[in-house]
């Protein structure tokens, strides 16, 4: 049974070690291209025709906010198309049908397009839109983005030939100092926007289209096939699909798009279960066509890395749960080399702080500060392993589910109405290996195991968040 626990507990660490040192690649081509800027058109003339799609199920709370806001950009009103791609199916639908009335008697050329149902979900009401679309251009901002005014004028000029197909811009954070909650997915999703994107952009490695907060050559989309909803992150579909096609991408980290982040936990927990199984979905699609594509070999590896990242959460629950048994095996006194050599994981925290660490020194001048939050940040990473492995496991067996959008609250402190109304599995799950954590930080304080403390503190930490805080939630006074 000891052997069983630890090559299981080896093999993990190994998985997580592989995935976790990646960091220390980026950190190599982030240095590397430190210098390189996105090249643009500096006589790019804004007399394109541009279509803004705004893809809405049940928005009520800042539907209002989004079409004010997209109607401020500067851009000439009669090259500018805004659609309102509405399957909402509560009090949105009005909301957004007087505001799209009130912006035609302003002169706005604006759409309310309603479907009879939502078939294809976000993918299907984009490919719907963009069959009747005016634009050459396509801008696209979930409703919780509040962009600029200059947005256009910013993105454009970086479309510099004919065969850049997307333009992606870095998501600011409306409400990233709100709560810890806010403020760890900010560090994480910086990680991503500030080194991921950007260096892979510059690497000429590819990279996706985020979903909103960005613009597509019309061209582009249909060249790839268009908008398909066999996965949950069709933005990530498409974005692999035209690359492959021979498109090429620009990321702008300095030009941002401000967005609100879920404040509340439930939220978080439907939004990362969404990204995590259409993650998974979508390598199963396409990575056996980038492996047969003519593409260079270590673009495929990029690729590769970048598409199976999530299957390092069913490794972080295993390894959760085979920390405690652990601590009693390594005080029997046995295994003394197979403890010395695991020693050498330390690499992958080293590496994956080091990720983050440069993800705030480059854009925060509070960085020193925002860093402290990162053992916080791995906590709330672990304390996610049980409802993101789920998603990995439905993606792996292709258990079809519906693209649950994430609700956002707006002025609102609360977005009760469109959270589930039972308590998830998952959060049970959580909560017994909360029990199971500290049950592990005994037994490591009882043997003296100090170099065990750390990893179960997080875990307990983790977990006991995520339950505690989905429960607290869930029951939670409107």
């Amino acid at each position: 049974m000891e052997d069983i626990v630890l090559i299981g507990y080896f093999f993990s660490l190994f998985i997580l070690f592989v995935f976790g040192c990646h960091g220390f690649i980026m950190m190599f081509y982030h240095h590397k291209y430190k210098g390189v800027s996105p090249k643009e058109d500096k006589n790019f003339k804004m007399d394109k025709q541009v279509t803004i799609q705004l893809p809405l199920f049940n928005e009520l709370y800042v539907v209002e906010r989004l079409i004010n806001a997209v109607c401020k950009i500067d851009y000439p009103k009669d090259k500018l198309e805004i659609q309102v791609l509405d399957d909402s199916t509560d009090e949105t639908v009005n909301i957004a049908a007087n505001m799209v009335a009130l912006k035609l008697k302003e002169g706005f050329d604006i759409k309310h397009i309603r479907r009879e149902n939502r078939q294809g979900y976000k993918a299907g009401a984009l490919k719907e839109g963009l069959a009747i679309a005016k634009g050459e251009f396509v801008a696209i901002f979930d409703a919780d983005f509040v962009p600029h005014e200059d947005f256009l004028k910013k993105t454009l000029k970086f479309f510099s030939d004919d065969k850049v197909g997307m333009v992606q811009t870095r998501w600011e954070h409306l409400n990233g100092d709100y709560s810890i909650i806010t403020k760890a997915q900010a560090l994480a999703l910086d990680g991503h926007f500030v080194i991921e994107q950007t260096v892979r952009n510059k690497a000429g490695f590819f990279i996706q289209f985020n979903g909103t907060g960005g613009v597509w050559r019309k061209h582009c989309i249909e060249d790839a096939g268009n908008w398909h909803s066999d996965t949950l992150t069709e933005d990530m579909d498409l974005s692999y699909r035209a690359q492959l096609n021979g498109w090429r991408f620009v990321f702008l980290k300095d030009i941002t798009s401000p967005a609100e982040l879920p404040a509340e936990i439930n939220a978080l927990k439907a939004q990362q279960f969404r990204w995590t199984k259409g993650a998974i979905e979508t390598s199963k699609k396409i990575l056996p066509l980038i492996w047969s594509s003519k593409v260079p070999l270590r673009i495929k590896l990029q690729a590769t890395f970048h598409l199976t990242n999530n299957f390092a959460f069913p490794f972080i629950l295993l390894v959760a749960i085979l920390n405690v048994p652990l601590t009693f095996i390594k005080n029997s006194g046995s295994h003394e080399l197979y403890f010395g050599v695991m020693s050498v994981f330390v690499l992958a925290f080293i590496s994956s702080f080091l990720f983050y660490f440069y993800s705030q020194k480059d854009i925060r001048t509070d960085w020193r500060k925002r860093i402290l939050l990162f053992p916080l940040f791995m906590a709330g990473s672990m304390g996610l392993a049980v409802n993101n492995s789920r998603a990995v496991f439905e993606g792996l067996m292709n258990r079809k589910s519906e693209f649950v959008r994430t609700p956002k609250a707006g002025k609102e402190k609360s977005t009760k109405k469109y959270l589930q109304k039972k308590i998830d599995n998952s959060t049970i799950v959580e909560l017994i290996l909360a029990i199971y954590c500290f049950i592990g930080i005994v037994a490591s304080l009882y043997f003296l195991e100090l170099s065990n403390l750390p990893f179960q503190i997080l875990f307990f930490i983790g977990f006991s968040f995520m339950s505690f805080a989905s429960l607290k939630h869930q029951y939670a006074k409107k």
